[in-house]
């Protein structure tokens, strides 16, 4: 199963761009989609409907601004949006794909800026990693995909010396990384086959992004412990650009049932 985890600028901006064009000739088979910006009423057919996936939507209170997606090439057992807590759910800021036996998610942290104090962005974390702590008490895998909107080690940083006191690599915002990967027992797909340096998925514009430097690895794969003998691959595809921030593939090969 090949999952890609990708925050766009706008998802219509990002259709024309040819995503899902390139989607097909990536035989992606589960595409998690953040910052949608439109609404779903508004999103034209090809969309809506894009050939060879099944798309599903979950918007905020707000026009044009945040939401999430996930589309599928085969059919989901149930679709579920939310997470109970209002700065998620208000917002539109999760969706999951429910399958035989995994669930997938598609996440949409906030980040510090004039909508939110870090302290929002902490207290959300800390009504996540509870959702975490509650899934691991079931019998079933999950995957959640997204921008997290905060880097983890200092090998996700470009510069990380200079970025300690910068939204998005603090001390407060890593703690969270920290136990969702420690204590609660989930892994960073990811890294379970990709060790590189310089593996970031967002620049703070062009010139930074095609040169690699000023980077954050934001997005993430994260999954329960007993998928991570399946991720075979991992991968930053920088140099197709649908946004300000890079798709990130996970490829995992699950046994056949």
């Amino acid at each position: 199963m090949r999952i890609i985890s990708l925050h766009v600028d706008g998802l219509k901006k990002a259709a024309e761009q040819g995503l899902f064009e390139w989607l097909n000739e990536e035989q992606v088979d589960v595409v998690c989609i953040q910052n949608t910006l439109d609404r779903e009423y508004k999103l034209p057919d090809s969309v809506l409907y894009p050939e060879g996936y099944n798309g599903y939507f979950f918007e905020g209170e707000t026009d044009d601004y945040s939401g999430v997606a996930i589309y599928t090439r085969e059919l989901p057992k149930a679709i579920m949006t939310g997470l109970g807590f209002p700065a998620c759910d208000f917002q539109g800021r999760y969706i999951q794909a429910d399958f035989e036996n995994v669930s997938i998610g598609s996440i949409l942290f906030p980040k510090e800026d004039a909508f939110h104090s870090l302290e929002d962005k902490l207290a959300f974390q800390q009504e996540f990693l509870s959702h975490l702590k509650k899934t691991r008490r079931k019998r079933r895998d999950f995957i959640f995909c997204g921008n997290f909107e905060a880097a983890h080690k200092t090998i996700d940083v470009a510069d990380w010396r200079q970025q300690q006191d910068q939204s998005g690599f603090l001390l407060e915002e890593r703690a969270f990384l920290d136990q969702a990967f420690g204590p609660v027992g989930f892994v960073d797909a990811f890294r379970e086959a990709n060790f590189g340096e310089n593996q970031f998925t967002y620049w703070p514009n062009e010139e930074a992004r095609r040169r690699n430097t000023e980077g954050f690895r934001f997005d993430y794969q994260i999954c329960t412990p007993d998928l991570r003998q399946y991720v075979v691959e991992s991968k930053i595809l920088k140099n197709q650009v649908f946004s300000s921030h890079a798709p990130v593939l996970v490829e995992y090969e699950f046994d056949d049932e």
